[in-house]
């Protein structure tokens, strides 16, 4: 079986200061330079980075010809307010989402009701596709065969992704409930879904392998970051729950200057690229940290760049 080209993408988060967008911006250029597959820009729970998220999202739109893809999350929102948001991105041009259940706000408390309306990203997946469909129903394609003749089709689809996760959610009771949501987001329309972090290959290939045996058909595009310093190695652990690559942090430590950290990091983002791009794993999608040398360093490693100066 002959495998689909790989393809990469990219995530950002949007400017919180005047010197982060500068540096977002000389960043933006240089990964756009580099031609993902799309640009996904996150955006804060109750809506806390809206307007800094849709500017980013507008000037892939505007200056670019890289697909945009906007972060969409449960947490705090009501029907009415999530359908306005969608529609709200929808009219700017942005077909692609990413729809996540979303973390709960800081100081909640397990039982705390903060979700809103929407109580999973599959009603969210659900109500992105019914948004659009009421948005645009039909389009008009030319007839093949009859010049400037047009027949009615159905509106524009739209690209939604879900988040996976292949060490288990922190609030999974099992690998089977884990497959169980994402087939779940699958039936409700999801049709990409992006991984959690991962620091060992066989972390996401056993997760591949047991997502197509129970039925999920989607792409599963692996996320990873080159992690550039033991310092973030230990947030992204506390924020992500995974357990303590021991082999990257003894590595990372070993360094003591922040270019031989960088090095090492980078080195292991490589080869974990390197071992889950084959066949069923067309794809990377890099977790940028808003900075463009690591990600295109790691691209460069694998051979996905096919600009040597991006």
């Amino acid at each position: 079986m002959t495998s689909a080209p790989a393809t990469f993408s990219f995530e950002l988060y949007p400017p919180r200061s005047a010197a982060a967008e500068e540096t977002l911006l000389e960043s933006l250029e240089h990964l756009v330079d580099a031609g993902p597959e799309f640009i996904s820009v996150t955006y804060g729970a109750a809506g806390t980075t809206r307007g800094a998220s849709l500017a980013v999202l507008l000037r892939l739109l505007g200056d670019t010809d890289v697909k945009p893809m906007a972060h969409l999350t449960c947490v705090g929102s009501s029907y009415a307010d999530a359908t306005r948001l969608i529609r709200e991105f929808l009219d700017a041009g942005v077909t692609s989402f990413l729809a996540l259940r979303g973390d709960p706000p800081a100081g909640a408390v397990e039982g705390d009701d903060f979700l809103g309306d929407l109580g999973s990203a599959g009603e969210l997946v659900q109500l992105i596709h019914r948004v659009q469909a009421e948005r645009a129903p039909f389009r008009q394609v030319d007839v093949p065969g009859f010049p400037g003749a047009k027949k009615l089709s159905s509106g524009e689809k739209v690209t939604i992704a879900v988040a996976a996760f292949p060490n288990g959610h922190p609030r999974s009771r099992s690998v089977n409930q884990d497959l169980d949501t994402l087939l779940a987001k699958e039936a409700a329309g999801a049709n990409l879904a992006i991984t959690q972090l991962f620091f060992e290959a066989d972390d996401y290939l056993g997760f591949v392998q047991k997502a197509r045996e129970a039925g999920v058909t989607m792409r599963i595009l692996p996320g990873i970051m080159p992690v550039l310093s033991p310092q973030r190695l230990r947030r992204i652990l506390e924020l992500t729950d995974e357990k303590v690559p021991a082999d990257l942090m003894r590595a990372l430590e070993a360094q003591s200057t922040a270019e031989g950290q960088a090095a090492v990091g980078i080195d292991h983002a490589i080869e974990l690229s390197r071992a889950v791009i084959g066949t069923d794993r067309p794809g990377l999608h890099l977790y940028t940290f808003n900075q463009h040398e690591p990600v295109l360093a790691v691209l460069r490693g694998v051979g996905l760049l096919e600009k040597e100066n991006a």
